[in-house]
């Protein structure tokens, strides 16, 4: 049976604790048992924006190859059965200012057709990918993949048959945990295998990409240069808000686009 409609009630009033659950996963039974109950067998992707890569020329590949849409595109095209919920459940729960409430997740999969009704609605596959190029215009970033944690509070499954399609915000984003949450769940949310960000030598070290911009704190200034860490997951948004251009992705292969479709498959049935 799918959660009745008051769990969007309970979510929206507990969700400013969820950097309390996440330190609480430090203690090693506790996490484990966070791990089993919300995240067992998630693997989960950031997809930086297009406008983040402009043109790799170490590739020497057509443009349209190196647009990080086309892995969501693919899915969308791919699915049997596609549903758009009818609000963010992070960006409802922290009243968010900034970008569009209704913008919520997208959900493939055969599992998705068990959602409550109340909270959003099947669409075809048009709708879909309208939706998608709607998030991406509001400046949002997809996250995809398998991600327990939505089987849980839908009551829907198989996991294996549900796909979710976050639409994340900085702000109030579910994934700010990461710094926070313990390293075996946090290293679940990844980037794109083979996808490198790198600051070059135009930063002026201006500090507008440590300025609330990156998901998972990645990114601080030492002396007067932006210095990115290990946990990067991607995402592009420090690309694309630098004034001088001083940030750049690298992607290693014209296939990694294809191996993050090979890897989601590998986790999660779409038809």
């Amino acid at each position: 049976m799918a959660s009745p409609y008051w769990m969007k009630t309970l979510i929206n009033r507990t969700f400013s604790q969820r950097f309390f659950m996440s330190r609480l996963s430090h203690f090693p039974i506790i996490g484990k048992l966070i791990d089993k109950a919300l995240f067992e067998d998630d693997d989960i992707l950031y997809l930086p924006q297009d406008k983040a890569i402009t043109i790799n020329r170490s590739l020497q590949q057509p443009d349209d190859l190196a647009i990080p849409s086309l892995v969501l595109e693919h899915f969308i095209h791919e699915a049997n059965y596609h549903w758009i919920m009818n609000f963010c459940i992070c960006r409802d729960s922290s009243a968010c200012k900034d970008y569009p409430v209704e913008l919520g997740c997208l959900f493939l999969g055969e599992a998705a057709m068990g959602i409550n009704p109340e909270f959003g609605r099947p669409v075809s596959r048009e709708e879909a990918l309208d939706h998608a190029a709607r998030c991406r215009e509001a400046g949002l970033v997809h996250l995809i993949g398998r991600n327990k944690l939505d089987t849980v509070w839908l009551n829907v499954g198989p996991g294996k048959k549900l796909l979710t399609v976050c639409n994340c915000c900085p702000c109030c984003c579910l994934w700010r945990v990461l710094p926070v949450i313990t390293p075996r769940i946090a290293r679940k949310v990844t980037r794109l295998p083979g996808l490198r960000v790198q600051v070059t030598e135009r930063c002026v070290g201006c500090g507008t990409c440590n300025r609330g911009i990156c998901f998972v704190d990645a990114i601080h200034l030492e002396g007067n240069r932006a210095v990115i860490s290990d946990d990067c997951r991607g995402c592009g948004r420090c690309v694309t808000v630098c004034p001088t251009g001083a940030i750049e992705i690298h992607i290693d292969s014209p296939k990694l686009f294809d191996r993050a479709i090979e890897r989601i498959s590998a986790a999660v049935d779409v038809h």
